[in-house]
């Protein structure tokens, strides 16, 4: 599997995109400062992701996402609610996804 997914820096609230064929990976690696494109900009909150079969249909995606403007927006719109500020015990898609890992 390949994924396309959002991050939101808790640092500044900006969101980065990218693409994987490993989340959990690539999601400690983002937290962790091993990417340089996010690095300044730890830790971060997983806040969306979208699963594809092959790459092509992911790279698509990602790419369709960062450079059209309305499907980036429609986004923003349709997970408003995972980008709002997090109220104190509430559970973010990252922590579950770190608890699955276990």
């Amino acid at each position: 599997m390949y994924y396309v997914y959002i991050l939101q820096s808790r640092q500044d609230g900006k969101l980065y995109i990218g693409y994987t064929a490993d989340l959990r990976s690539r999601f400690r690696e983002h937290n962790q400062g091993l990417s340089q494109a996010t690095r300044h900009r730890q830790p971060f909150d997983l806040v969306y992701y979208e699963a594809f079969k092959a790459k092509k249909d992911a790279v698509v995606r990602e790419r369709m996402i960062k450079q059209y403007k309305q499907g980036y927006t429609n986004l923003k719109k349709r997970i408003s609610a995972s980008l709002e500020p997090r109220k104190w015990g509430e559970e973010s898609p990252d922590t579950i996804l770190n608890q699955e890992s276990r």
